[in-house]
């Protein structure tokens, strides 16, 4: 019997895992269809298959799901690996090459921004009703310039930032490329292609960040 409690215990984890999964799913997706003040702990419930009880015990309740689900479109998944840890973001910040880093950069942020596209409206309207909410929303916007600061950061130390540039201002205006709303006006509204959106962040990175050697570098 002992030798099975390890199979047992793994497949208890396994099983929690795809509940939380299922819940999450579902509640990210009336999140986006009714917003989060027209959903409810009861629709997530049936819509994931599960009892008003495990929607908590599983996430905790109506923000923390939201919170998972922002993680969750930021990563890409819902494995135990940071953002920082990443292949495509280590991609960006191991690229010694600034124009490289740029385009990589720009294609890095538009994968984000399309699995935001649709949740972080849901956000922004949270925040407005809910004070937990408007905490996450806040948290999520410093964690936006934070990333966006590290890009530029590293951008300086390959001497590929713009030499007029100081480190503030180039944050902002990377966090403002970054900012998923861009994608959901161009992509999912106008009807750009997600390889056209990813070319135009590019274009714009280079000509506001790029030092002028690397922005002709680019170019080449």
């Amino acid at each position: 019997m002992e030798t099975r409690r390890p199979y047992r215990s793994a497949l208890r984890a396994r099983q929690a895992r795809a509940t939380r999964r299922a819940i999450v799913e579902a509640g990210a997706a009336l999140y986006v269809d009714r917003g989060f003040a027209g959903t409810t702990v009861d629709a997530i419930a049936e819509r994931a298959g599960v009892s008003r009880k495990t929607v908590f015990t599983s996430v905790g309740g109506k923000v923390p799901l939201l919170k998972l689900a922002i993680d969750w479109a930021l990563t890409g998944d819902d494995e135990p690996v940071t953002l920082e840890e990443r292949p495509e973001v280590r991609a960006v910040f191991e690229e010694p090459d600034a124009a490289r880093a740029v385009t990589a950069w720009a294609h890095m942020v538009t994968g984000i921004a399309g699995r935001l596209a649709r949740l972080h409206p849901a956000l922004a309207a949270a925040a407005e009703v809910d004070a937990e909410a408007a905490s996450l929303y806040a948290v999520n916007e410093r964690n936006r310039l934070h990333g966006a600061r590290s890009f530029v950061e590293r951008l300086r130390a390959i001497e590929g930032l713009r030499a007029d540039l100081d480190l503030d201002r180039a944050a902002d205006m990377a966090s403002l490329l970054m900012d998923p709303l861009g994608y959901r006006r161009l992509v999912l509204e106008a009807g750009w292609t997600v390889e056209e959106y990813a070319d135009w962040v590019a274009v714009l990175t280079a000509a506001s960040l790029l030092a002028p050697g690397a922005a002709e570098a680019r170019g080449r």
